[in-house]
């Protein structure tokens, strides 16, 4: 949830205006991985293997990608 004084806070904010070169400089969306920008690629899981992926990544502290990465650095190592 998002508080009033949060929501405040973003008015204000957006109401004394944006330094656009600041953004910029910040970039958007994720940090790259590499020199090349990366592909999206849809899997298909059955439920087990979809809950074996999550109790990897939930004891290793880790995104669902990332485990998945992981185990394809190992695969083709």
């Amino acid at each position: 949830m998002v508080s009033e004084e949060q929501i405040q806070q973003w008015a204000d904010e957006a109401e004394a205006g944006y330094d656009v070169e600041e953004i910029k400089r910040r970039g958007r969306g994720r940090p790259g991985r590499g020199a090349e920008p990366m592909q999206v690629v849809a899997i298909r899981l059955t439920a087990e293997e979809l809950a074996a992926l999550d109790a990897i990544a939930e004891r290793e502290k880790i995104s669902r990608s990332e485990a998945i990465r992981r185990a394809l650095a190992g695969f083709a190592a």
